[in-house]
């Protein structure tokens, strides 16, 4: 499976946000990629921002991923985005392969965050307990119960985040959000409403 911003679009994701009353922009990640339209914004009533990494790697061919799978990039790619999008403190939800980008924008711009939403992101290990226990930012810990290799993993690192909740999608797998779409969206909206 190949996954990009589209994977919102077609799973809803980014329509009840909107219908929400959210902004929600989902980009895609720069790297290896292939050409395409890209549509990364849904209108709607702005209550607050967030921001879907996508868990692929980004589709512009001349994008360049900074640093290489598997280890963390700077959180300057993500803070570019914020900037070049003039979002306010935002939501970030982040799975699997976006973690590389989202954790150390966390650890070194959580001022820029409204919440954090990693989903069975990678790169929880490359951080110490003592580093995540100074974030202060609302986090949502999403895994599916079935994901053998990142979901516990992820959440044994990540819950040294003082601030989180944990949502476990029972009979999902890695991606979980495609295997339970119904489930995914309730708990992400009642995370989200709590925050207002």
């Amino acid at each position: 499976i190949r996954f990009s911003s589209d994977t919102w679009l077609q799973l809803q994701t980014l329509a009840k946000l909107a219908q929400a009353g959210y902004r929600a922009v989902a980009i895609d990640l720069p790297g290896k990629a292939r050409g395409g339209t890209r549509r990364p914004l849904v209108p709607g009533t702005a209550q607050s921002d967030i921001s879907l990494s996508s868990p692929g790697l980004g589709r512009s061919k001349d994008a360049v991923a900074p640093a290489p799978v598997g280890q963390p990039a700077t959180g300057a790619f993500l803070k570019a985005v914020w900037e070049a999008l003039h979002l306010d403190a935002a939501v970030l939800i982040s799975p699997s392969l976006s973690g590389m980008y989202s954790l150390p924008f966390l650890l070194e711009h959580s001022h820029l965050l409204k919440a954090y939403v990693p989903v069975a992101p990678i790169c929880t290990e490359k951080f110490s307990p003592e580093q995540y226990a100074q974030i202060k930012t609302p986090t949502l810990i999403v895994y599916g119960d079935q994901d053998a290799e990142l979901g516990q993993a992820s959440l044994a690192n990540l819950r040294h985040l003082p601030e989180h909740r944990v949502l476990v999608l029972q009979g999902a797998g890695h991606a979980c959000y495609l295997d339970k779409p119904d489930e995914w969206h309730r708990g992400l909206l009642a995370f989200l409403q709590q925050l207002q």
